[in-house]
């Protein structure tokens, strides 16, 4: 093995000239970006997540930490928009890693981003499974716990009986259209997703407006409850743990870098519809957030479907299905984006040789990666229906938060290593704004509810490392 070729670095025209040659159609424009963005961003976050951030770290105050996590991720956001502006082609961070880093560092990061959005796309499913099974018992349907819940898990029943969870069925339902959709074309997926990301749009937009005539202020004392030091509850350090979990809400952003390839004017687009998406998205949050923990206690939402909570504390049936049904179509597009941005990421890696070249075939007529579609669609889909929520949400988030220091780290880097560097975007206050960045991501790690994923995250670390050096076969310098 020639180990200089663990630290061998890819020039910028390089990158360039590679991504030429690739056969993907450039179709997508600011718009579509911001689109896309949004349709990434706004989904597992505040449909799924914002009771569990509550009701276990931040109470009424998630409304802070949803704050807390969009400066943070702006500040990434920048740092992805230049990098975006300079080296616009598939991959994301993974290929910026490649760029300052070396080899092997890109390899681990790739397989951080595959891994933790792999995750993060499986518990998107299963907070859809939760909404469907919702909105089905609201026509008295009502499926088999053992079904509807992952593998191992214990469910007490209503009389202090117990079950064990066999397979979430329902979670592998939202991946089968998701995998087609994705088999059929970058343009098909795109305008399904503007579609779906308008409705989702209009329905949180309701919530708000209708909703906010039915909050009871009372929900909202204490506005941020006493500290619990026991738990690390409440408080200023609950409000932080609350960012590290509603940290997921904002993850998505980063799609809009890998669609560099499929891209009209990169250059220009791209830092657009990255900063754009999350804006649009920040403020939804904010606003969602605030009608929601008005509407029921804080203490009730530990739920994968806390806005079915909510809309049907408001007694409005009409209303309880048409949010739940945008949420369902929500999560779809969170789930239909994300997993268009794994696939991209695994296609960019075996190009470069560090994945199975099965990956980086292109489809004659749909001009997919079709293999790779099917491979990552098949996988999430087993993670989805057998995981525990928790566990993929922290490990999902651990990951991203790792790239996403990484990240701001190489936009300085980069910046006073090439200052030449032509960029159509510049993070403003360089280097402030990347270190703020890197400082909120830090305080996120540390305030994990569980600290037991710092040691799944390193042994993920450990494996990468292994087999990158047990299958790697050094190419000629």
């Amino acid at each position: 093995m020639n180990y200089k070729q663990i630290f061998r670095k890819k020039n910028i025209t390089e990158l360039l000239q590679s991504a030429a040659k690739q056969d993907l159609p450039r179709t997508l424009g600011a718009f579509q970006l911001i689109m896309l963005g949004i349709g990434a961003i706004v989904g597992a976050g505040i449909f799924v997540l914002t009771g569990t951030a509550a009701s276990m770290s931040a109470g009424p105050a998630v409304v802070i930490s949803f704050m807390i996590g969009s400066i943070a991720c702006a500040c990434a956001a920048m740092c992805y928009a230049e990098l975006a502006s300079v080296i616009p082609i598939s991959g994301g961070a993974y290929s910026y890693t490649y760029v300052t880093v070396g080899e092997l560092a890109a390899w681990l990061i790739g397989s951080m981003i595959l891994v933790g959005n792999m995750f993060m796309v499986a518990s998107v499913a299963a907070g859809w499974s939760g909404y469907v099974t919702s909105v089905l018992e609201q026509f008295n349907i009502f499926l088999p716990n053992a079904f509807i819940h992952h593998t191992g898990e214990i469910i007490t029943l209503k009389d202090g009986s117990t079950e064990v969870g066999i397979l979430n069925l329902l979670s592998l339902l939202i991946m089968v259209p998701t995998g087609f959709v994705l088999y059929k074309g970058t343009e098909t997926s795109a305008m399904v997703n503007d579609i779906i990301v308008t409705i989702k749009v209009i329905v949180l937009a309701l919530f708000v407006c209708i909703g906010a005539f039915y909050v009871n202020p009372e929900n909202w004392n204490p506005f941020i409850p006493e500290h619990i030091v026991e738990t690390g509850q409440f408080g200023i350090q609950g409000i932080l743990g609350g960012a590290a979990i509603v940290f997921l809400a904002f993850n998505g952003f980063d799609t809009v870098a890998s669609a560099a390839q499929e891209t009209k004017n990169p250059k220009r687009n791209l830092p657009i519809g990255v900063i754009g998406s999350l804006l649009v998205s920040a403020i939804i949050y904010i606003l969602v957030s605030g009608v929601l923990t008005g509407l029921v206690s804080y203490k009730e939402l530990n739920t994968p479907q806390p806005m079915a909570l909510a809309v049907n504390a408001m007694h409005m049936p009409w209303f309880a299905i048409v949010v739940k049904f945008g949420a369902i179509l929500g999560l779809g597009s969170v789930s239909l984006v994300m997993t268009y941005s794994i696939i991209r990421i695994a296609f960019a890696m075996s190009n470069d040789g560090l994945l199975p070249s099965v990956l980086k075939k292109i489809h004659h007529k749909n001009k997919t990666p079709h293999y790779a579609t099917v491979i990552v669609v098949s996988v999430i889909s087993l993670l989805a229906a057998t995981c525990r929520l928790d566990i993929m949400v922290q490990l999902g988030n651990f990951c991203v938060i790792v790239v996403f220091i990484v990240v701001s780290m190489m936009t300085i880097y980069l910046r006073y290593k090439q200052p030449n560097l032509k960029r159509e975007f510049e993070c403003p206050l360089m280097p402030f704004i990347p270190l703020l960045g890197i400082g909120l991501f830090v305080l996120f790690l540390v305030n994990m509810p569980d600290k037991n994923v710092i040691l799944y995250f390193f042994g993920l670390v450990g494996i990468s490392t292994t087999y990158y050096l047990i299958t790697f076969k050094a190419k000629p310098e």
